[in-house]
């Protein structure tokens, strides 16, 4: 799509979703064919090779990687109290003398026989909320304690860019609803038992911040879902600034009444908008203003530029879809679909890694794995969980890269694994928000495009890429 072709579609103001040909076939693993070398485990963008049966029955990882269990439901915490159940969402953030805070989300109800046992609830009647977990380089917890607690399935969330986590209500009963913010350094505050009201009153799963703007990105797991987007009164990133409210908007088609995203087919490209809904009724507004409906909306996650999100139950078969979106350009791809359980089932919480890797976390069926989606569209396992029914969630990587942080929902365990991980890479990750479809599905390069990605050194998809978002390169 040139610039021209790009400005047609309705100006600056209005955004373009292009399905992409990418979105229309998932490459397995064992079809690739792309080994991994010891040497450079991601070199030809194969993964990590065959997972090893873990002789305990748990968790099997590529040859060479190991695990430690670093926290369990059931287990004392520093205090005292016992580690609540249902971990699910997760964030690492750095802490003093290279340790590493996790806050942890538990997805918890009214009842629970390991409740969130917090100290200043913002609901007495509530037993869900968040702990946080200061973690050694040696992967033992030097502390863990309550956050926030009071709430009702704290399912996914965000962490923003000043140091704090936004914990998510999964849920619309008992007048819960909302997205909190906790501070790791200061838990269970009065920040944390207050609901940020503009960003909504309904079924939420989790959130990004673009940093480069300060406006955030939330998902909706609820039947049908919309995508919305947070715009804050107060834009500055700082400490307490979330509080002072904003603007809630969700997406909408501006060709149709009201598009279905399952209806969506390669090839076409819509104008979209960002219409206005009242916080307190954003799931109505979104319907009746015919905004973009998606079938159950999960993991999101910001990075280099471009917002991933996924549909879990989206697609032909019903295995789940991935999106991203360039606020840039104001363009909302499908990246990948799945055609067979065996590349991915279900997605969840999403990460990316490091190196500039897609990694999902599924909750489907049977034994749910963690799956990553390279720039090429090619899929590959990095995790097998041996406790069927219990699902992955969560997943983060400690800010120096060398420890990937992941939960089992059920018995309740927090992992960290370490091992041969790549090296951090940013123009790899650049390169995954750049990316064109496979090869055989890739668009046709001129020389002069060609050339002009040799003079600025980067790939000729990258360049197709920039191109197709209506970029004046040439």
């Amino acid at each position: 799509m040139n610039r021209r072709d790009f400005l047609k579609v309705g100006g600056m103001s209005t955004a373009a979703l292009t399905l992409s040909a990418s979105g229309l076939s998932s490459l397995g693993f064992a079809k690739s064919g792309l080994a991994a070398s010891k040497e450079n485990p991601t070199s030809r963008f194969g993964g990590y090779g065959p997972l090893v049966k873990d002789p305990d029955g748990l968790l099997d990882l590529p040859e060479g990687f190991h695990y430690k269990i670093i926290s369990r439901t059931g287990d004392k915490m520093s205090n005292g109290d016992l580690v609540p159940a249902g971990h699910d969402g997760m964030a690492a953030f750095p802490g003093l003398k290279n340790t590493t805070i996790l806050v942890r989300n538990h997805e918890l109800g009214t009842n629970s026989q390991y409740p969130v046992n917090g100290k200043n609830p913002w609901s007495k009647g509530a037993a869900g909320g968040t702990t946080t977990l200061v973690v050694a380089p040696n992967q033992k917890v030097i502390n863990e304690y309550v956050s926030n607690s009071g709430n009702i399935r704290n399912c996914a969330g965000g962490p923003s860019t000043w140091g704090t986590w936004l914990t998510c209500e999964e849920t619309r009963e008992l007048g819960h609803g909302f997205v909190f913010e906790v501070n790791p350094h200061d838990p269970e505050n009065e920040m944390s038992k207050t609901p940020i009201r503009d960003m909504g009153y309904f079924s939420h799963e989790a959130c990004a911040v673009d940093p480069s703007t300060g406006i955030w990105y939330l998902t909706e797991d609820n039947n049908p879902s919309f995508l919305y987007r947070f715009t804050p009164n107060d834009r500055s990133q700082k400490l307490g600034s979330l509080q002072n409210g904003g603007i809630l908007e969700a997406a909408a088609i501006d060709e149709l009444p009201a598009a279905a995203a399952g209806n969506f087919t390669n090839g076409q490209i819509f104008g979209i908008i960002w219409k206005k809904v009242n916080p307190e009724r954003a799931k109505e507004d979104a319907r009746e203003l015919g905004c973009i409906q998606f079938s159950r909306l999960e993991g999101a996650y910001f990075a280099a530029g471009a917002f991933w999100f996924d549909d879990t139950s989206a697609g032909k078969e019903n295995l789940g879809r991935i999106y991203r979106y360039f606020p840039a350009t104001n363009t909302l791809e499908l990246f990948y679909e799945s055609s067979a359980s065996n590349d991915l089932e279900m997605p969840d919480n999403i990460t990316i890694t490091p190196w500039g890797d897609l990694w999902i976390a599924e909750d489907g069926p049977g034994n749910d794995r963690i799956i990553g989606l390279t720039p090429e569209g090619n899929v590959y396992p990095f995790a097998e969980n041996q406790l069927n029914g219990s699902e992955f969630a969560g997943p983060t990587f400690s800010t120096d890269g060398n420890t990937f942080f992941v939960n089992m929902q059920s018995p309740g365990i927090t992992f960290a694994i370490w091992g041969p991980f790549a090296r951090r890479n940013a123009a790899r990750q650049r390169a995954m928000n750049h990316a064109a479809p496979p090869a055989h599905l890739a668009p046709s390069v001129s020389d002069k495009l060609a050339a002009f990605a040799e003079s600025k050194g980067m790939s000729t998809l990258e360049a197709a890429a920039l191109e197709r978002h209506g970029m004046p390169i040439l």
